[in-house]
Formats: C-alpha cells, sequence, structure tokens
C-alpha cells in the first residue's frame, strides 16, 4: 500500500469511528450504531449473517435466534435468495413480525438472468412478509467476465435500478469475496449506495493470474487495499464480511482482534454468522466493547496474519459457497 493510500485509509476510518460515537451517544442504546455512508441510516456496528451459520438451526430455534439479536441491540439483518432458497429470509420473517420499523433488512440476489430478476426478489420480499427491502445486493461477484455480464445492456445491474425506481428497495449494493479488483472497477463504474466486501487481517483478496483467479501470497492484492478506498471515496456504506475468514483465523488470532481490526476500517459494520445464541451474546458483548486498534497495531497484526495465512485463505475462499 502506498503511503499516501494508507493515510487515506487511517484518515477515513478515524472519522467514521468519531461518527460511531456519535451515533452511540445519541442512539440510547448501548449497542454502538454508525451510519451507512450516503444511505444516512444508522445501523448497529455488528450485523447479523444469515447464510450457512443461520441455516444450522431448525426452523423454531432460528425464531429465536433472530429474537435474541434484535433484544441485545442488532438491527442489520443479511441474508440472500439461495440461503436455503430463501429458507434464511422466510425465518427472519417469521421472527421480525411487529418489529420490522427499527430494523434494516438486506438481501442479496444470486441469479444472473435479468429476465428472472423481478420475481426472486418478490419471493424474497413474500419471504420476508415486508413491502421492500432496505438493500438489495447483486450477489458474490467473481471476475471481469461476470462484471461485464451484469453490466449488459438490460442486465441485472439495471434491473435492480429499476427495483430500487419502484420502490421494491430503499437501496442497492454489490458482494464479493474473491476478486478485490473487479469490485473496485465495479465501484468505479456505478454509484452503489453499499457494498460488502472480505475484510480481516489476513488481507484476503485474489489477483489475475494465467487462467482465472489465482491465490495472493502478497499484501498488494486485497480488498482492504484495493476496493475499500474506492468505497470510502464515493461515500458508500462498507460492511465487511468474512472478517473471522469462516472460522479459519479463529485460534490465528484473539476473536476480538479479528473483529476490532475490521471495525478499525472505515466500515459501518461487520457481518457475523452465529450458530449458537451463546455466540450471538458473546459477539455482541464484544460489539458494545469495541475499543479501536491503532494503525500500527493493524499494520502488525495483518503482516503476520497475511503472511502465514492469505494464499491458503485466498484458495479456501476461491471455492467458497456461502450457503
Amino acid at each position: 500500500m502506498s503511503i499516501s493510500r494508507r493515510k487515506f485509509l487511517e484518515t477515513t476510518a478515524a472519522g467514521a469511528l468519531a461518527a460511531n460515537s456519535l451515533s452511540a451517544a445519541k442512539g440510547g442504546s448501548d449497542m454502538p450504531t454508525r451510519v451507512l455512508g450516503k444511505t444516512g441510516v444508522n445501523v448497529s456496528i455488528l450485523a447479523f449473517g444469515s447464510g450457512s451459520r443461520y441455516l444450522s438451526y431448525s426452523d423454531d430455534e432460528a425464531l429465536v435466534a433472530v429474537q435474541k439479536a434484535i433484544d441485545l441491540g442488532i438491527n442489520y439483518f443479511d441474508s440472500a435468495d439461495d440461503y436455503g432458497n430463501h429458507r434464511s429470509e422466510r425465518n427472519i420473517g417469521k421472527a421480525i413480525k411487529g418489529r420490522r420499523d427499527s430494523l434494516f433488512l438486506a438481501t442479496k440476489l444470486s441469479n444472473r438472468d435479468p429476465e428472472k430478476s423481478f420475481a426472486i426478489v418478490e419471493e424474497s420480499l413474500k419471504s420476508f412478509q415486508t413491502d421492500h427491502l432496505d438493500l438489495l445486493h447483486i450477489h458474490a461477484l467473481l471476475g471481469d467476465e461476470d462484471l461485464a455480464k451484469l453490466e449488459a445492456k438490460g442486465g441485472v445491474i439495471d434491473q435492480v435500478l429499476k427495483m430500487r425506481d419502484q420502490k421494491m428497495t430503499r437501496f442497492i449494493g454489490i458482494t464479493s469475496h474473491m476478486d478485490p479488483t473487479t469490485l473496485k472497477n465495479a465501484l468505479e463504474h456505478h454509484d452503489f449506495d453499499v457494498t460488502q466486501m472480505a475484510l480481516n487481517g489476513a488481507l484476503v483478496g485474489m489477483k489475475n493470474g494465467k487462467g482465472g483467479m489465482v491465490p495472493n501470497a502478497d499484501m498488494k492484492t486485497s480488498f482492504e487495499t484495493v476496493a475499500l478506498p474506492v468505497a470510502t471515496r464515493k461515500k458508500m456504506g462498507v460492511i465487511a464480511m468474512k472478517v473471522m475468514a469462516q472460522d479459519a483465523l479463529v485460534g490465528k488470532a484473539d476473536t476480538s482482534k479479528l473483529m476490532y481490526y475490521s471495525l478499525s476500517l472505515p466500515v459501518s459494520a461487520v457481518v457475523i454468522g452465529m450458530p449458537k445464541l451463546d455466540h450471538i451474546e458473546e459477539n455482541c458483548r464484544l460489539a458494545k466493547a469495541f475499543k479501536p486498534i491503532s494503525p500500527s497495531d493493524r499494520k502488525t497484526m495483518s503482516d503476520d496474519l497475511s503472511t502465514k495465512y492469505k494464499a491458503q485463505l485466498d484458495h479456501f475462499f476461491s471455492n467458497h459457497v456461502d450457503a
């Protein structure tokens, strides 16, 4: 990372942390909140991940988990149409009856066929039992070919823009857990409201190589160094995911440090899957006790984790499926 870019991230991170302190003071809740970029919406700094970990609950347990998360101060719920073929969305919808107005519902559109997009999102609305989403992401951006397909005239990007115009969703975004360079290009080409990317101390992010994306052991190609500065410059809300690398970093560093590393970047929230009620309680406790990690300590942490684990994790995420 160049000095100028590092200074840029440090400055914007400091601004995000200051905004966090203000919103927590105003909100009257012990769960800190931050503004989700240019959306202007305050969201809890811990978001509830509703992918494979959430699907491990039985349907009855899933309702209890969501209600516990709300009671502990989480207001951001992250799902996707392909999390159990809308099962995740259905269980959240059942759990939030009577509480929907206080929550921020985000889901993702996995489909790349624009002719099917509206029907899929309508099914998501039905599953959530709501007349609108707060955020609709295009799910899991891959490489350049995938972006070109999304950007084609009448393609999925055009469709989600129409959905926002028609009030099916308040905001739109895009996610990626593998290719920071293609995500950077997508963010530069389009004015998304929000983006979600893999941000952790191991500096995950593959690079283009012969025959496609390849693991990358150096620290120059990561979501933190490549895509995050564009999102920050364009004032997009940023959600950090894979902060524990699907638990691959658990035990390699303290859990609180893994969460706090990502929260010390210029992000609005970290989204974490929590397959046990104890995990919800512990992660909420950690979020409420958040203290930022200094830039120098973050660098020490990322130097260590990325040197040991980056290439291994890049390979893992190249074949990763959320649910």
